[in-house]
């Protein structure tokens, strides 16, 4: 008897995990690497501990906290997408309600740990904030949502420089930008595994807008991040450890584009998939430069 009780809350709970994807923690991956980037080269190499275990908890908590926000706008055409139909929104096994304060939860305690920042920290949370809200509707009325998810996964880039040095330089920027270049190429290779339902209930994508020229504008667009990320280890001193980390980053991105060279999608979420060994290969890059010099 006691077991038949105690079943059903630890199915609640998987079913919370599963909403904040907890079972899938490529978002995570995606998310913490371009904050790590920030936070080693805004304190060469030596970042405050306690800044970079608030950005590391950030980083998880409000990636679930966008996952459930972007389930609870998103219920009605997951139920017609193969991938996203077993979603526990969209499969009925967790309510709106529920997930409605499990997304209040965590964004409080998301503001819980802005709070301990410095002041400049905290004045940019709020845009952060906005960015992910957002970013769920985006897909409705833009075929860009890709650069809606950039900047709103991005926005952790100025706010680790903020709560670091107290200060946004150019370097900040241009890792903003590098980031939302490279969510888009990764997402438009995720968006490209959806394409077909994503066109049948109305859902935009860059991967609709670049049609059969995608693999050419994900191409551009990584040529654009590579001259990017050049850019900023130009502009913050980063020298041979940090070229070798690039140089690894192409040849990702050329395994990437073999990838999805038949645009068939188990193979590009497979690259989408990839693109966290990318993150790695930057970050490898930015911390052997700091240990060398």
């Amino acid at each position: 008897m006691s077991a038949h009780i105690r079943r059903p809350d630890r199915e609640r709970l998987l079913d919370y995990a599963r909403l904040m994807r907890l079972d899938r923690p490529i978002g995570i991956y995606l998310l913490l690497w371009p904050t790590l980037w920030a936070l080693w080269i805004a304190a060469a190499g030596r970042p405050d501990p306690w800044v970079l275990t608030v950005f590391v908890v950030g980083v998880v908590v409000m990636r679930s906290a966008g996952c459930v926000l972007n389930d609870l706008a998103d219920r009605d055409f997951d139920r017609h997408v193969r991938r996203t139909r077993e979603r526990p929104l969209a499969a009925g096994r967790v309510t709106p309600r529920e997930a409605l304060l499990l997304a209040g939860g965590l964004l409080l305690l998301a503001f819980g740990l802005v709070l301990t920042l410095n002041r400049l920290a905290i004045a940019l949370a709020p845009v952060g904030l906005l960015l992910a809200a957002t970013y769920p509707f985006a897909k409705r009325y833009t075929y860009l949502p890709q650069f809606h998810l950039g900047l709103a996964f991005g926005w952790a880039v100025p706010m680790a420089f903020a709560a670091q040095t107290g200060s946004l330089p150019p370097e900040a920027w241009l890792l903003l930008i590098a980031n939302v270049l490279w969510s888009v190429v990764y997402d438009t290779m995720y968006a490209m595994a959806d394409r077909e339902d994503d066109l049948k209930i109305g859902v935009r994508s860059t991967a609709i807008l670049f049609g059969e020229m995608d693999r050419f504008w994900i191409g551009v667009l990584q040529g654009l991040l590579l001259l990017t990320l050049w850019l900023v280890g130009r502009q913050a001193g980063l020298d041979g450890g940090y070229h070798l980390g690039l140089a690894a980053a192409a040849a990702l991105m050329l395994w990437h584009q073999y990838l999805i060279r038949e645009r068939e999608p188990e193979a590009c979420f497979r690259a989408f998939l990839h693109n966290n060994w990318l993150g790695a290969a930057v970050f490898a890059g930015i911390a052997l430069d700091y240990l060398a010099g």
